[in-house]
């Protein structure tokens, strides 16, 4: 390289505009990787959809589980549910009587945040398809 594009690079900083990009792109992964918990929670436990349905409200691992088991393929699903069951959580074995929840308001958009969530993979499964076509 020659000297003159050296010290242009140097005076650009193109090293701080990797390392800048780098950590604007760890900091949008790490956002979306807890966006999903977070609309769980809200769903699950500040809208009480899990009460409404007779479920007690879930912990922090409890709402992580639950998220990635919306949101993962059928194998991660096994696992999952694999590990929840050798695990055998106390929530796991309480005194939960399932009820259809009341047609509230509240509700409602407790369903359509959790289905939201459970909805991302199909969708892109269906635009791998469409690619391959």
């Amino acid at each position: 390289m020659s000297p003159a594009a050296a010290l242009l690079l140097r005076v650009l900083g193109i090293g701080a505009l990797v390392a800048g990009g780098l950590v604007v792109a760890l900091a949008a992964f790490i956002a979306v990787l807890l966006l999903g918990p977070l609309v769980f929670w809200l769903a699950w436990n500040v809208l009480n959809f899990g009460s409404a349905v007779g479920l007690p409200e879930l912990g922090f691992w409890g709402i992580v589980l639950a998220t990635l088991f919306l949101v993962v393929a059928f194998f991660g699903k096994v696992v999952i549910a694999g590990v929840v069951f050798l695990v055998d959580p106390a929530w796991f074995h309480g005194a939960a009587e399932l009820r259809w929840p009341e047609p509230t308001l509240r509700n409602f958009f407790a369903v359509v945040l959790l289905a939201l969530l459970a909805s991302r993979p199909q969708a892109h499964a269906h635009a791998r398809d469409k690619r391959r076509h």
